[in-house]
C-alpha cells in the first residue's frame, strides 16, 4: 500500500516544480540539459521538465531606467551634472538571456557611456535648449548597441542639468543684461518714433499757422481744468519776436 502512495506523491512533487504560469506578459527561455531551446515558452500554462529543464522568466514590458547623475564636460569645458531617463522593453527574450549576462546592468551601463560621449559633444547652450534633439540621438546610438541583446530601446530623455553655482550667477548676470539691452533698444526706438511724430506734427502747423493757435487755446484750456494757484501761459515764439521788433521800433535814436 506504500508504494503507489510513494509514486502519487512523487507524481505530484513532480508537477508543482514543473507547471509553470506565465503572464501576458512574460516569456519562459527554456534549457534543456543546459542546451537552448529555440522557442521561448508563454504565456499561460506551461510544463517545464524538471530536472531536465532550466526555465528562466523575461518581462516583455517597457522598463523605466533612471539613469544617475553623470559629470559630464561640454564642448565649450562646462563642467556639468546631467541624468536621464532611459526606456526600453526586451523584444527578443533568447537573446537577452543568452547575448549577454544581465540586460538591465548592460543597458543601465551603456546609457551612462553614451551619455558622456554624446553630451560631452554639445556646446551648453544646446544642452540647456535642444533636449529633445540630443534624446533622440541617445535613443539612435544606444539602441544600437543594445540590438544583438534583443532590447529595443523606445525613448531618452535628459531629464535635468545642474550647473555650478558660479555659472548660474554668470548666466543671471548675462540674462539680466540682455533684458537691459532690450529695454534700451525698445526705449531707444519708442523717442525714434516720438522724434519722427513730432517732426511730421511740426511740418503741419508750419503748413497751416491756424492750427498752431488752436493748439494753444487747447493747452490753455487744459492748464484751467486743473487745480494750481500758478499758472504759466506758453507763448509762440513768433508772438515773442514780434514784441521785442516793436519794442526795437519804439526805442528813440540814440
Amino acid at each position: 500500500m506504500a508504494g503507489p502512495g510513494i509514486v502519487f506523491f512523487l507524481i505530484v512533487f513532480w508537477l508543482m516544480l514543473s507547471v509553470k504560469i506565465l503572464n501576458e506578459y512574460e516569456r519562459g527561455v527554456v534549457f534543456r540539459l543546459g542546451k537552448l531551446l529555440p522557442v521561448p515558452k508563454g504565456p499561460g500554462l506551461v510544463i517545464v521538465a524538471w530536472p531536465v529543464d532550466r526555465m528562466v522568466r523575461v518581462s516583455l514590458r517597457t522598463v523605466v531606467l533612471d539613469v544617475p547623475p553623470q559629470d559630464v564636460i561640454t564642448r565649450d569645458n562646462v563642467s556639468v551634472k546631467v541624468n536621464a531617463v532611459v526606456y526600453f522593453r526586451v523584444m527578443d527574450p533568447v537573446k537577452a538571456i543568452v547575448q549577454v549576462e544581465n540586460f538591465l546592468y548592460a543597458t543601465s551601463q551603456e546609457a551612462q557611456t553614451t551619455l558622456r560621449s554624446i553630451l560631452g559633444q554639445a556646446h551648453l547652450d544646446e544642452l540647456l535648449a535642444e533636449r529633445e534633439r540630443l534624446g533622440v540621438e541617445l535613443q539612435k546610438v544606444i539602441d544600437e548597441h543594445t540590438d544583438p541583446w534583443g532590447v529595443k530601446v523606445t525613448q531618452v530623455a535628459v531629464k535635468a542639468v545642474d550647473l555650478p553655482h558660479e555659472m548660474q550667477r554668470a548666466m543671471a548676470k548675462q540674462a539680466e543684461s540682455e533684458r537691459e539691452k532690450r529695454a534700451k533698444i525698445i526705449h531707444a526706438s519708442g523717442e525714434l518714433e516720438a522724434s519722427k511724430q513730432l517732426t511730421e506734427a511740426a511740418h503741419a502747423m508750419q503748413a497751416q499757422p491756424m492750427s498752431l493757435h488752436l493748439r494753444y487755446l487747447q493747452t490753455l484750456t487744459e492748464i484751467s481744468a486743473e487745480k494750481n494757484s500758478t499758472i504759466i501761459f506758453p507763448l509762440p515764439i513768433e508772438w515773442l519776436e514780434a514784441f521785442m521788433g516793436r519794442l526795437r521800433q519804439s526805442k528813440p535814436d540814440a
